[in-house]
């Protein structure tokens, strides 16, 4: 624990100013966490005796968020001739022998498609008007609740939610998780709106009911990734950052929490 918590205030030390500049800093940040995870995730399958592309895999990411950052407006062609060239490499190896390559493709296009599509959400929200507070917002929601989960979890929890994927999550960490999501979400728009500088007409239900949705469904996001693992027979997607594991094991929560909220913002709040 101690570990952990030396590694997360050093994280915290250089992720907030990158946060709260945006732009090339914040970019920076993502690109190296989502980048990286397409690698842990490459090795993750490879280990699992599939055959992802990495090139293909990790470059078709880093496209992707350079475009969606950027060059919105050529996101999507880049992300089709992404998936094409995937399919295009996949063709080649089965013509060469390897009879499990339309797997292999499936495994390529997902990752593509997760770590870097859906990942790209992560940017998105932060170009959002007053982006750095939104963000903010996610991430305390979405942090709340694993420490929630994790403390009454491991001091209370008796029923299992997922024992293949993840045995020790339990319904009683998981009802503390969407507790603390939704008093986080509550919480931070009274104080930020109050005695803060972010300007918005959110009201402290709407934060509530935000909260509640990233501290209910992210779960998913922490079980997909388990799900991953569990194939590959790995303990963490890495062990890059001390007490913490991967890049992976730090976002997979993070992916599920930057769409949830990007959407909650703009069909309701903005």
């Amino acid at each position: 624990m101690r570990r952990r918590v030396i590694t997360a205030l050093e994280l915290a030390f250089i992720g907030m100013p990158a946060i709260l500049i945006g732009g090339i800093p914040y970019f920076l940040l993502m690109g190296t966490f989502l980048i990286g995870s397409a690698w842990e995730y490459v090795h993750m399958f490879r280990a699992a005796k599939f055959q992802p592309q990495m090139y293909i895999t990790v470059g078709g990411v880093a496209l992707i968020l350079f475009m969606r950052m950027f060059l919105p407006q050529f996101a999507m062609p880049v992300f089709a001739a992404a998936i094409l060239l995937a399919l295009a490499w996949h063709l080649i190896t089965y013509e060469r022998g390897r009879d499990s390559a339309a797997l292999d493709f499936g495994v390529t296009v997902a990752g593509i498609v997760y770590l870097g599509w859906i990942g790209a959400y992560l940017l998105d929200i932060r170009n959002l008007p007053q982006g750095g507070w939104w963000f903010m917002l996610v991430m305390f929601c979405v942090m709340s609740g694993d420490t929630g989960a994790y403390s009454i979890g491991r001091a209370y929890g008796k029923h299992k939610i997922a024992p293949r994927l993840s045995p020790n999550k339990s319904w009683e960490g998981y009802a503390a998780s969407v507790f603390t999501g939704t008093v986080t979400g509550a919480f931070y728009i009274w104080v930020f709106t109050t005695f803060g500088s972010l300007n918005s007409d959110m009201t402290i239900w709407q934060g509530a009911a935000m909260g509640f949705l990233l501290g209910s469904l992210p779960t998913l996001g922490d079980l997909g990734e388990s799900m991953f693992k569990r194939q590959s027979g790995l303990k963490d997607s890495s062990d890059i950052i001390p007490g913490h594991g991967g890049f992976f094991d730090r976002i997979d929560s993070w992916l599920w929490g930057a769409v949830i909220g990007y959407y909650f913002l703009v069909w309701f709040i903005i």
